[in-house]
């Protein structure tokens, strides 16, 4: 689950952005004491994601709105599947709809997306993990949608792993200082992963005694023969831009994890509609 407080300094700032001094149009057309009853409803198949963030979203704007999901999050639904309802006064409904539906179509747009990738490789030893190519401000809401659809999380931040990459390595003067100096400040509770793009340094950051071998743009031949080399020596990591299309050959070479960016970045939103019934 997510810590929903958390998230209250992205939703008010959502509100600015949407309602600023007032929803001009609902003020004028609807009456203050008309009630009413929106129902969410998914119009195309896929995986869940956001409803406790949808109620967070309403309940910010009017305390007095009761949310109820029809749905659990995680489920796979079908087109035309109503998933929760929200009841109350006509004026706070109508005003937060769109930031509702924003948070909601996106997670449930990333889920889909990683339940996809996760399903497609459900017969490897493999996990599907995310990265940090995220909306800013998003992260966190974001990398949920990834647990939802049956992903892992890879580092949320910068301040939670070490992740040598190549413009680190040049920095450093070569892999194996890199490793060294991370070695000498970096908790002992924290594993050192590595970027390699070649045989040569795959050899040289397991010389270093790397943990993690981040494989990055590699042909699946190399891979295969990378993830041979290493053994039981480190723990494999492919990434660079693998599709759908590609991820199951991926996880044929016998990698431990796939990062995938697009779960993230490139996510099609789940097209969600709001209907309001008067109550």
């Amino acid at each position: 689950m997510i810590n929903l407080r958390s998230l209250d300094p992205l939703i008010e700032l959502a509100f600015a952005e949407d309602i600023g001094i007032g929803d001009i149009t609902t003020e004028a057309t609807v009456s203050s004491t008309q009630q009413a009853i929106g129902t969410f409803i998914a119009k195309s198949d896929g995986v869940i994601a956001g409803l406790p963030v949808a109620e967070r979203t309403f309940k910010k704007l009017d305390a007095t709105l009761t949310f109820q999901p029809f749905v659990n999050e995680g489920d796979t639904i079908t087109a035309n599947t109503p998933i929760g309802e929200i009841q109350g006064n006509a004026k706070s409904i109508l005003t937060g709809e769109r930031t509702a539906l924003n948070f909601l179509q996106r997670l449930s747009g990333v889920a889909t997306l990683t339940a996809q990738f996760v399903n497609a490789v459900a017969n490897y030893n493999v996990k599907v993990v995310d990265t940090r190519k995220t909306t800013p401000g998003w992260r966190a809401l974001q990398k949920y949608a990834v647990r939802v659809g049956g992903g892992n999380n890879h580092r949320f931040g910068l301040y939670d792993g070490i992740l040598i990459k190549d413009n680190h390595i040049v920095a450093a003067g070569g892999i194996r200082n890199a490793v060294r100096r991370a070695r000498q400040t970096a908790p002992h509770t924290a594993k050192i992963e590595v970027e390699v793009e070649n045989i040569e340094q795959v050899s040289e950051a397991l010389e270093a005694e790397a943990d993690i071998l981040l494989l990055d743009n590699m042909s699946i031949d190399m891979m295969t023969q990378v993830v041979q080399q290493i053994g039981n020596r480190a723990i494999t990591e492919a990434s660079g831009g693998i599709t759908l299309e590609q991820v199951q050959t991926v996880a044929a070479t016998g990698i431990d994890l796939i990062s995938v960016g697009a779960l993230t970045h490139s996510a099609i939103p789940m097209d969600i509609s709001l209907k309001l019934t008067l109550a």
